[in-house]
Parts: structure tokens; C-alpha cells; sequence
């Protein structure tokens, strides 16, 4: 098989996955609810303990297989580089580089993201919420609150460990990772229990 059909078949095949991932929304990563908690999660394919891209996620490595082609059928078109060697290991090299700086670009855009959240969530002390599934004494409900004009709901807790109906207005006390820790306020009208 000749270098050409190397290089072009490897442009084709990295460029309709590429294409097709951004189409269909999966740049790497999995959504997935997490058992138990009543939230989300992001499951990526990074080493930290965030979500994120790295050099080995699909489609870092599908940008890698389309740049290799790419750069190689350039390099194909010089006589200094038209070597198959000369210009696989420049392929390489480039593409190498395309994909280093996606994942560079693609970071960058995850931490701001995570970074902002964090900064939202932190501010959410002291906020009035309401009960939208009951919290069992010592378990695990669920809380709705309204954020800079936008309903949210988490995983909640009651601080003492108490039961809290339905309809129950409290207040956020803390929030510990996705867990979000309520109490109730004397101050705040809450259903009667039946």
C-alpha cells in the first residue's frame, strides 16, 4: 500500500470520527448517574480527580490519526520530505503537536467551567431551599434551589440527622463535594406534618 493511501485513509477515518463525536455530542467523556446520591457526574478520561480530556481520549486520538494524515499528505508533496520515512516521522511530530494543544485547549475549558461551578456552589450557604423528596433521619433526599434565576436540584442531608417532609423550607448549611448538608430554620414556614 502507498504512503498516499496511508495518509488519506488515516485523514478520512480521523475526520468523520472527529465530525461525528462533535456532531453527536461525546468529546470523551461519559455521562453517568452517579447510584445512590441523586446527582451527576462527569466521567472523563483524565488523571486527576475531575472531569477532563487527555492525550488518550477518543477524540484526542481521532484529531491525532486526521492530523497525521493531513501533515503527510502535505509533506508527500515536497521532494525533500516525500520519503515515506521522512515524512511519517514529521507526520508524527506534527500531528503530535495538534493533538498536545487540543488537550491543552480542552483542559483550559474544563477547569474554567469546574472552577466557575465550584465558585457557584460555594456562595449557596445560608441560601433557602425547598424539600422536593423527603430526607430520611440519617439518609439522603432531595432539595430544589434557585440560583442567579435558574432552578437546581441536589443530593441533601439533614445536618442532625433528622427526617424532613416534603414542601420543608431549609436552609444550606454546607455543601461537602455533591453532598449538600440542610437544617432546618424556625424562621421558615414549612408544611405541617400528617
Amino acid at each position: 500500500m502507498s504512503a498516499y493511501l496511508v495518509y488519506l485513509f488515516c485523514l478520512v477515518v480521523g475526520f468523520v470520527f472527529v465530525l461525528g463525536s462533535a456532531l453527536l455530542g461525546h468529546m470523551g467523556g461519559d455521562h453517568g448517574h452517579v447510584g445512590g446520591s441523586g446527582g451527576h457526574a462527569e466521567a472523563g478520561a483524565d488523571s486527576s480527580d475531575s472531569p477532563g480530556v487527555s492525550f488518550f481520549s477518543p477524540i484526542v486520538m481521532a484529531a491525532f490519526v486526521t492530523a497525521f494524515g493531513a501533515f503527510g499528505l502535505i509533506f508527500l508533496q515536497f521532494q525533500l520530505t516525500k520519503s515515506p520515512a521522512v515524512s511519517a516521522v514529521l507526520s508524527v511530530i506534527c500531528a503530535s503537536t495538534v493533538a498536545g494543544l487540543l488537550v491543552s485547549v480542552l483542559q483550559k475549558l474544563f477547569h474554567a467551567a469546574d472552577s466557575s461551578s465550584e465558585s457557584q456552589v460555594s456562595t449557596l450557604v445560608g441560601h433557602v431551599a425547598t424539600v422536593i423528596t423527603p430526607i430520611p433521619a440519617g439518609a439522603v433526599g432531595e432539595i430544589a434551589y434557585v440560583q442567579s434565576g435558574s432552578r437546581y436540584t441536589a443530593p441533601a442531608r439533614e445536618e442532625q440527622g433528622l427526617a424532613v417532609t416534603t414542601g420543608s423550607q431549609v436552609k444550606i448549611t454546607r455543601v461537602v463535594g455533591s453532598q449538600f448538608y440542610v437544617a432546618l430554620d424556625a424562621s421558615l414556614t414549612s408544611p405541617k406534618n400528617t
